[in-house]
């Protein structure tokens, strides 16, 4: 076996692949481009196309492929052999610069919100250089940006490179007020917690709910869940311990840093948590994280399932997203520091987040919204629905203090300016951490705990980009005219703090009073997707995207139209899964396994005229009730999702999605959950909560 640094990024043309292979001249060449952005000269992009397809073949690659990440929310790829004939009858292994630099997929069944027409196939992929390429399953994968003939993004990525320039751009703009003119760029840093669950794969199979909508729709709640919390960092199981040093291995392959690995909270939930990364390549090494997952399961008889909420009554899953800003050169302007220098710097990016957020509270909530997410916010250590910042007992006294225009210094209060004086040292983790709290700052850097397990962690941080970056412009438009600049960044810091203070909340999430106090605090409380897509279009969040280019406004029109069908969409296949397995598995299996009771119960009192009632006849009786019951329900969710037809407005269809048919799910639900725990095992059609969640040993 290899060792862990000889495997690591074994199977991607990373820096140190291109410096050994490429010619001297090429390989400077490229990392120019790469660093100013601009576009590669044909004759390198022949060259390193030619270094790469080498590289790739002694990988054991056949083919390569584009490797992009459409609207669909999972990522897409096209496969061309190397392979070019030859006159002789025979083949030589080809690849350009031209292939490796554009390619030319067909974009006609890919989610364009309207953006192009259906007839209208042309899609372009164009090489992302800032992303290494790497080899999968005998694949060259080239991550590349995708958009449409007239130039419209139709992916993720580009939004998010296009986010990233805009806060550089500002963030040097700011730092350079501070004498600091060598930074070249400024990153965001992103490291996403992965939460996940692992079956077996016989009991899986076994239900349709979970084939078809990757949660399950029926099932009664076991005898045992997460009550006694013995999962929660527990001794891993042997098949699982199998299952994460293999995917440990296929990770640290494709040079991704997978670091931390436990038992979650609730049975058959686990966690893997990688070291932070530069925004765009947590993104794919994001992506390809959920893939392997998954892959490397079905090795080990297993399945993930990474839908937010594939279990009701116990934790669902989620993603955290660690979000921080770091110059080229490694500094985390997240940091408090140690000098008054850094102190203020800090106090200037601390106080643009806190503004990016309370002022664009709803981007956010909109960034995590999906129909799987609204069944997970708000409970079971999951945040609420209602954004709000959690900063420590120690920095929000910092923050305090500023306000008041006093400096905080173990109790002692003096009168500061900032700039001038020193903020006092204090530690990273200052405080207690809040498991309630959406956005949380953590000791140097905040982490936004609302999204989604299968989410991509693309769109938050499109929003978090673009939003900082738009606080920084305001911040930067102002300071460079002072002719003070100690003092008008003073006054700057303060009034920032004092007009979104509100967006602090350091308590419990949890409590009602909260929700009372969010709303007199004027914050929102978009609690379903319906409900935050709604806000999506308002002009200034139209203005924020197309003042940054991160989007245009029609780009923005197809992003909403994309969401709202995707909502509807998911929660049809729910409803018309639910309907299947209630009519041809549940009906039938309670309907004999109640005969049987009847005629047992008949058999008895044939035996016997001093029985008056039996168990079996007792039970048939409540089985019966709750039989009809769970008819009727099936009826009125077939009405429903019928009346779901009728409407062509997408924002009234998701309403009328979350109202009706999914109010009328959850009502078919507690009926055939009720009726589980009276059927025998041998009947009952699908294997139960308990044996799911304890199907691995």
């Amino acid at each position: 076996m290899k060792s862990v640094t000889d495997m690591f990024g074994s199977l991607v043309f990373n820096d140190c692949s291109m410096k050994e292979r490429l010619p001297k001249e090429t390989y400077k060449a490229l990392h120019k481009t790469i660093e100013n952005g601009k576009s590669l000269d044909p004759n390198i992009a022949n060259v390193v196309a030619n270094a790469m397809k080498d590289w790739a073949i002694e990988k054991g690659a056949t083919h390569y492929t584009h490797w992009f990440e459409p609207m669909t929310g999972i990522t897409a790829e096209k496969h061309d052999s190397f392979i070019s004939p030859e006159k002789n009858g025979g083949i030589i292994m080809e690849f350009s610069g031209k292939e490796l630099v554009r390619g030319e997929p067909d974009a006609s069944s890919f989610p364009s919100g309207g953006l192009r027409a259906t007839f209208e196939a042309r899609g372009y992929t164009a090489w992302d250089p800032t992303s290494y390429a790497f080899v999968k399953d005998g694949v060259l994968c080239i991550p590349t940006v995708f958009c449409s003939y007239g130039g419209e993004a139709l992916d993720k990525k580009t939004p998010l490179l296009r986010s990233m320039e805009s806060i550089s751009r500002q963030a040097k703009r700011i730092l350079k007020l501070f004498g600091n003119d060598t930074v070249k760029t400024v990153k965001t840093t992103v490291g996403p917690e992965q939460e996940y669950f692992l079956i077996s794969k016989e009991v899986y199979e076994q239900r349709e709910d979970l084939l078809y909508t990757g949660r399950t729709l029926f099932g009664a709640k076991p005898p045992k869940g997460q009550e006694l919390d013995d999962h929660y960092f527990g001794v891993i199981k042997d098949a699982v311990k199998d299952y994460m040093t293999d995917l440990n291995e296929e990770l640290w392959k494709l040079g991704i840093l997978a670091k931390t690995e436990h038992n979650e909270v609730a049975p058959a939930q686990h966690e893997l948590a990688p070291i932070f990364t530069t925004t765009n390549l947590a993104v794919d090494h994001n992506y390809l994280t959920m893939e392997l997952m998954q892959k490397v399961a079905k090795k080990h008889n297993m399945v993930c399932l990474l839908h937010e909420k594939p279990f009701e009554g116990i934790n669902g899953s989620g993603k955290h997203n660690n979000w921080s800003i770091s110059t080229d050169a490694g500094v985390n302007l997240l940091d408090p520091g140690e000098t008054p220098y850094e102190n203020a710097q800090f106090l200037v990016f601390l106080s643009a987040v806190i503004k990016a957020v309370d002022e664009y509270q709803d981007l956010l909530r909109i960034s995590v919204a999906s129909a799987g997410n609204d069944h997970r916010l708000g409970a079971n250590e999951a945040p609420p629905a209602i954004v709000s910042i959690f900063l420590g007992d120690e920095l929000d006294a910092v923050v305090k203090a500023v306000i008041a225009g006093k400096t905080y210094e173990s109790g002692k209060a003096e009168k500061m300016e900032i700039g001038v004086h020193v903020l006092p040292k204090f530690p990273k983790d200052n405080t207690d951490r809040n498991r309630t709290s959406p956005f949380a700052f953590t000791g140097n850097k905040f982490e936004f705990r609302m999204l989604g397990s299968a989410a991509s962690v693309s769109d938050p941080n499109i929003v978090l980009n673009t939003a900082v970056a738009e606080s920084l412009k305001q911040f930067a438009d102002e300071l460079e005219g002072a002719e003070d600049f100690g003092k008008a960044l003073n006054s700057l810091v303060k009034r920032t703090l004092k007009e979104h203070k509100k967006i602090i909340f350091n308590g419990n999430g949890y409590d009602d009073a909260w929700i009372a106090e969010a709303e007199k605090r004027g914050l929102c409380n978009l609690k379903t997707t319906p409900d935050a897509l709604a806000r999506y279009l308002d002009p200034k969040n139209v203005s924020l995207f197309t003042k940054h280019g991160v989007y245009t406004e029609a780009e923005m029109q197809s992003r909403y139209e994309i969401a709202l069908e995707k909502y509807c969409k998911t929660i049809n296949i729910e409803a018309l899964t639910m309907i299947q397995m209630t009519k041809r598995d549940l009906l039938p299996a309670v309907s004999a396994y109640a005969a049987e009771l009847v005629e047992t119960a008949l058999s008895k009192k044939a035996l016997s005229d001093k029985i008056d009632v039996t168990y079996e006849e007792d039970c048939a009786a409540k089985i019966s009730k709750l039989t009809a019951k769970m008819y009727a329900k099936v009826t009125a969710l077939e009405k429903a999702v019928e009346g779901a037809d009728k409407i062509s407005d997408g924002l009234k269809s998701a309403i009328y999605f979350k109202d009706k048919v999914l109010t009328t799910m959850s009502e078919l639900r507690e009926t055939a959950d009720k009726l589980e725990t009276f059927v025998s095992d041998e009947y009952w059609p699908f294997p139960s909560y308990g044996k799911m969640l304890f199907s691995v040993q």
